[in-house]
């Protein structure tokens, strides 16, 4: 099921919800890309990848 215009969490590629808490942020690396985090990726530290330049973090 596709969810149009929502954000997609970066870490764990389910779509974030206007009411959902989240944190959103460029890649601090190559800063082209828009990192998105849910909250529960956030508080357990899941690790994200930047699609443009690789640059790993939690």
């Amino acid at each position: 099921m596709a969810h149009r215009g929502l954000p997609t969490c970066t870490s764990c590629h389910k779509p974030i919800s206007p009411n959902e808490r989240y944190t959103k942020f460029v890649c601090p690396d190559c800063g082209k890309v828009t990192i998105w985090r849910c909250e529960k990726c956030r508080v357990f530290n899941r690790p994200y990848k930047c699609d443009n330049c690789g640059f790993e973090g939690p």
